[in-house]
């Protein structure tokens, strides 16, 4: 079994800020670290047993920061030491493969969220191929970020060619995109299960799903009714299902809760 899946992800991982919004889109969306730990305490206790963190700077700016997030993990460890603690090279358009490769090897994290087209951006996939070997000898949880069927299929492609070693993966499928009033819907999540069909029969995958807008929480009760995970928190959505702004992360944590029991 490899390090992937010495630590399943647990049902319900919470990503409470991204690395776009802020406190105008909602005031209750965290952007220091004290406050994400706040936040990573109330959605523990709310039923969310992961966490999939960002950092800020001093501007409120997403960073790829190796001192921000060594000290954001030590306090996270400190203040709900059984959370799954994962943290992000997301690009925003911005860094570099080498940038975000280097964040990793400075924190050495537990786990991390890596977007494939992000990391492998063209056909070089050498340094990747050595980063993606490095992170797997380190027992870095790895979760493939995947935002279409195509990245599903260039994922299965890299790994049968070995650029991602291993045979057990965790990954999350994006319904939408990042984009001004994006709302997915639950049947956004058939064309990358078809997609998934077409795995190699020796690849094992722990797959889970993040949905922006209005209808995450549908989105997200349909995934896990169909064998998968959920990522839920104000990254991606700040309505609960019955169309009201969320009061806070762990109002939406409840509400897929709610969701799940109804």
């Amino acid at each position: 079994m490899t390090p992937e899946f010495s630590q399943p992800l647990p049902q319900i991982m919470v990503a409470p800020n991204g690395a776009r919004r802020t406190k105008a889109d909602h005031p209750q969306l965290p952007i220091t670290s004290a406050e994400t730990v706040v936040v990573a305490k109330a959605c523990f206790q709310a039923g969310a047993g992961a966490i999939h963190a960002h950092v800020r700077d001093e501007n409120g700016k997403h960073v790829l920061d190796a001192a921000l997030y060594r000290q954001l993990l030590s306090d996270l460890r400190a203040a709900v030491p059984d959370m799954y603690l994962q943290i992000t090279t997301e690009a925003v358009g911005h860094y570099s493969p080498e940038e975000q490769r280097q964040l990793v090897r400075d924190v050495v994290p537990g786990a991390v969220s890596i977007a494939v087209r992000e990391m492998v951006p063209d056909e070089n996939s050498a340094e990747a191929a050595g980063f993606y070997d490095w992170a797997l000898g380190e027992e870095i949880a790895v979760q493939h970020i995947l935002y279409s069927p195509d990245d599903v299929h260039r994922f299965f492609a890299l790994t049968e060619e070995g650029v991602i070693p291993g045979n057990a993966h965790q990954v999350l499928f994006v319904l939408g995109r990042y984009a001004t009033n994006q709302e997915s819907a639950p049947e956004d999540l058939a064309p990358f299960l078809d997609a998934m069909r077409q795995k190699n029969p020796s690849l094992a995958l722990d797959w889970a799903v993040c949905a922006f807008g209005h209808r995450e929480t549908d989105c997200l009760a349909h995934a896990i009714d169909q064998g998968g995970k959920a990522r839920i928190g104000f990254e991606n959505g700040l309505w609960n299902s019955d169309g009201a702004l969320a009061k806070d992360n762990a109002d939406r944590v409840r509400d897929l809760k709610n969701a799940l029991i109804g």
